[in-house]
Protein backbone atom coordinates (compact mmCIF):
# COMPACT_ATOMS: atom_id res chain seq x y z
CA UNK A 1 0.00 0.00 0.00
CA UNK A 2 1.13 3.54 -1.03
CA UNK A 3 -0.07 6.60 1.32
CA UNK A 4 0.27 9.66 -0.57
CA UNK A 5 0.86 13.33 1.37
CA UNK A 6 0.21 16.33 -1.20
CA UNK A 7 0.57 19.83 -0.37
CA UNK A 8 -2.19 22.24 -0.45
CA UNK A 9 -0.95 25.43 -1.78
CA UNK A 10 -3.95 27.75 -0.81
CA UNK A 11 -2.81 27.35 2.75
CA UNK A 12 0.54 27.69 4.84
CA UNK A 13 1.56 24.27 5.72
CA UNK A 14 -1.94 21.95 5.00
CA UNK A 15 -1.55 18.29 3.29
CA UNK A 16 -4.28 15.91 2.28
CA UNK A 17 -3.30 12.59 2.83
CA UNK A 18 -4.71 10.26 1.19
CA UNK A 19 -4.84 5.97 2.23
CA UNK A 20 -6.74 3.70 0.02
CA UNK A 21 -10.17 5.33 -0.81
CA UNK A 22 -9.70 7.44 2.39
CA UNK A 23 -8.51 10.97 2.39
CA UNK A 24 -8.47 13.59 5.33
CA UNK A 25 -6.03 16.68 6.48
CA UNK A 26 -3.35 17.18 8.54
CA UNK A 27 -1.45 20.55 9.38
CA UNK A 28 0.31 22.01 12.46
CA UNK A 29 -1.11 24.62 15.12
CA UNK A 30 -0.65 28.31 14.90
CA UNK A 31 2.93 28.03 16.95
CA UNK A 32 4.19 25.91 14.22
CA UNK A 33 3.50 28.25 11.44
CA UNK A 34 0.23 26.36 10.12
CA UNK A 35 -3.60 26.78 10.72
CA UNK A 36 -4.61 23.89 12.97
CA UNK A 37 -6.61 22.53 9.90
CA UNK A 38 -6.32 19.06 11.50
CA UNK A 39 -4.03 16.87 13.01
CA UNK A 40 -0.32 16.96 12.93
CA UNK A 41 1.84 14.13 12.22
CA UNK A 42 2.45 13.07 16.29
CA UNK A 43 -1.42 13.38 17.15
CA UNK A 44 -1.67 10.94 14.01
CA UNK A 45 1.31 8.28 15.67
CA UNK A 46 -0.59 8.92 18.98
CA UNK A 47 -3.83 7.68 17.60
CA UNK A 48 -2.99 5.00 15.77
CA UNK A 49 -1.76 3.17 19.32
CA UNK A 50 -5.33 4.14 20.36
CA UNK A 51 -7.23 3.38 17.57
CA UNK A 52 -5.41 -0.39 17.04
CA UNK A 53 -5.91 -0.90 21.63
CA UNK A 54 -9.56 -0.32 20.98
CA UNK A 55 -9.75 -2.31 17.70
CA UNK A 56 -8.11 -5.85 18.87
CA UNK A 57 -10.02 -4.97 22.46
CA UNK A 58 -13.41 -5.12 20.56
CA UNK A 59 -12.42 -7.80 17.85
CA UNK A 60 -10.97 -10.32 20.76
CA UNK A 61 -13.87 -9.58 22.60
CA UNK A 62 -16.30 -10.50 19.72
CA UNK A 63 -14.19 -13.97 19.17
CA UNK A 64 -14.77 -14.48 22.43
CA UNK A 65 -17.84 -13.65 23.40
CA UNK A 66 -17.10 -11.49 26.41
CA UNK A 67 -20.03 -8.96 26.57
CA UNK A 68 -18.52 -5.65 25.96
CA UNK A 69 -20.69 -2.64 25.37
CA UNK A 70 -18.20 0.41 24.39
CA UNK A 71 -14.78 1.06 24.28
CA UNK A 72 -13.34 4.18 24.96
CA UNK A 73 -9.51 5.13 24.42
CA UNK A 74 -7.34 7.76 25.57
CA UNK A 75 -4.06 8.62 24.59
CA UNK A 76 -2.13 11.08 26.38
CA UNK A 77 1.22 12.47 25.05
CA UNK A 78 4.58 13.07 27.04
CA UNK A 79 7.09 14.23 24.67
CA UNK A 80 9.20 17.05 27.53
CA UNK A 81 12.07 14.12 26.27
CA UNK A 82 11.87 13.48 22.97
CA UNK A 83 14.30 15.40 21.82
CA UNK A 84 16.65 13.05 24.12
CA UNK A 85 14.68 9.76 23.09
CA UNK A 86 12.24 9.09 25.20
CA UNK A 87 8.53 9.79 24.03
CA UNK A 88 5.85 8.56 26.70
CA UNK A 89 2.23 7.98 25.80
CA UNK A 90 -0.25 6.67 28.65
CA UNK A 91 -2.91 4.98 27.42
CA UNK A 92 -6.19 4.92 29.12
CA UNK A 93 -8.74 1.94 28.25
CA UNK A 94 -12.64 2.26 29.48
CA UNK A 95 -14.50 -0.89 28.45
CA UNK A 96 -18.35 -1.04 29.84
CA UNK A 97 -20.26 -3.80 30.18
CA UNK A 98 -21.33 -6.91 32.13
CA UNK A 99 -17.88 -7.74 32.83
CA UNK A 100 -16.15 -9.41 35.76
CA UNK A 101 -12.88 -8.07 36.73
CA UNK A 102 -10.68 -11.39 34.98
CA UNK A 103 -12.59 -10.21 31.79
CA UNK A 104 -11.46 -6.64 32.10
CA UNK A 105 -8.09 -7.63 33.44
CA UNK A 106 -8.00 -10.29 29.92
CA UNK A 107 -9.12 -7.35 27.58
CA UNK A 108 -6.47 -5.36 29.07
CA UNK A 109 -3.70 -7.60 28.34
CA UNK A 110 -4.91 -7.83 24.99
CA UNK A 111 -5.21 -4.19 24.45
CA UNK A 112 -1.16 -4.77 25.74
CA UNK A 113 -0.78 -6.84 22.64
CA UNK A 114 -2.26 -4.72 19.56
CA UNK A 115 -0.21 -4.68 16.47
CA UNK A 116 0.76 -1.29 16.43
CA UNK A 117 1.80 -1.05 20.49
CA UNK A 118 4.34 -4.42 19.40
CA UNK A 119 5.18 -2.35 16.32
CA UNK A 120 6.24 0.75 18.73
CA UNK A 121 8.01 -1.15 21.23
CA UNK A 122 9.10 -4.43 19.71
CA UNK A 123 10.23 -3.94 16.06
CA UNK A 124 13.12 -1.81 14.72
CA UNK A 125 11.54 0.32 11.96
CA UNK A 126 13.94 1.18 9.09
CA UNK A 127 13.07 4.54 7.01
CA UNK A 128 15.08 5.31 3.54
CA UNK A 129 13.91 8.53 2.48
CA UNK A 130 14.47 9.30 -1.39
CA UNK A 131 14.04 12.29 -3.95
CA UNK A 132 12.65 11.60 -6.93
CA UNK A 133 14.43 12.86 -9.70
CA UNK A 134 13.89 16.23 -11.13
CA UNK A 135 11.66 16.61 -14.29
CA UNK A 136 14.14 17.63 -17.08
CA UNK A 137 13.58 20.88 -18.70
CA UNK A 138 13.20 20.42 -22.45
Amino acid sequence: MTIEVVRDRAHKMKHTVRVGSHAFTVDEPPANGGEDLGPTPHDLYDSALGACKALTTLWYAQRKHIPVEDIRVSVERDDSEERRGVYRLRVLLDVTGDLTEAQRQELLNVAGKCPVHKLMTQATTEVVTELVPAASAS
